[in-house]
């Protein structure tokens, strides 16, 4: 396999702290490659996997959906292609949004993950905290959840979702095959587990082999 290449949808938000926990990630792994940026939908044909981060979900869904990279994005994904979102990018993946206040939301959406997300799930930005969360999958010890104006899961939608954490009995973190959904913020700690994971699922993914073929 060629350099991985992991991409960071950089239409707004949280975008240079994904790429710099990522390119730490893999250095701390021990691995050849870099994280992009992925401003236009042709990027989408060189990258391994895609980080979809935290910002204003309405705000990325509309240029996503200007920019023509909604159905290239789902294509990538029903392709086999790992995506992780991360806060809002938990919204845009969501098949279901609503808002805390507002409800039910007309926003534009990937609809790839088999839930239904709740905007604002624990208030607004001065309601903002982070606790220790348990997360199983990536190991005993708690990984510090940043929730800065997070959404929460609502409802799983489909038995192929695996909650993978829950808080004050919401759920804020879930897989489904080859996607990741989480409600907070890794990308503003040191953490790095969650970041390895993601890697650990593009370095067993079909699609990856797929694009070290076409670019050999």
């Amino acid at each position: 396999m060629r350099t991985l290449r992991i991409g960071v949808l950089a239409l707004q938000g949280d975008v240079s702290e994904h790429i710099d926990i990522t390119n730490a990630t893999l250095r701390e792994m021990g691995l050849e490659g870099e994280a992009v940026i992925v401003k236009e939908k042709d990027r989408l044909d060189e990258i391994h996997g895609l980080i979809i981060p935290g910002g204003e979900s309405t705000t990325i869904g509309r240029m996503a959906e200007r920019y023509e990279m909604i159905s290239k994005i789902k294509n990538a994904a029903f392709a086999g292609m790992p995506i992780f979102g991360t806060c809002s990018g938990l919204i845009l993946m969501a098949k279901k949004v609503r808002d805390a206040k507002i409800g039910e939301m007309n926003q534009p959406t990937l609809g790839l993950l088999d839930v239904e997300v709740i905007r604002n799930a624990f208030g607004r930005q001065r309601e903002s905290f982070e606790i220790s969360l348990k997360i199983p999958k990536i190991g005993k010890n708690p990984f510090p959840g940043v929730f800065i104006r997070a959404p929460a899961i609502a409802s799983i939608l489909s038995k192929d979702v695996e909650v993978l954490a829950s808080y004050e009995d919401k759920i804020v973190a879930v897989q489904q095959n080859n996607l990741i959904g989480i409600a907070f913020h890794p990308e503003l700690t040191d953490d790095t587990r969650l970041h390895e994971f993601f890697i650990g699922m593009i370095l067993k993914s079909p699609f990856k082999d797929r694009i070290s073929k076409a670019n050999s």
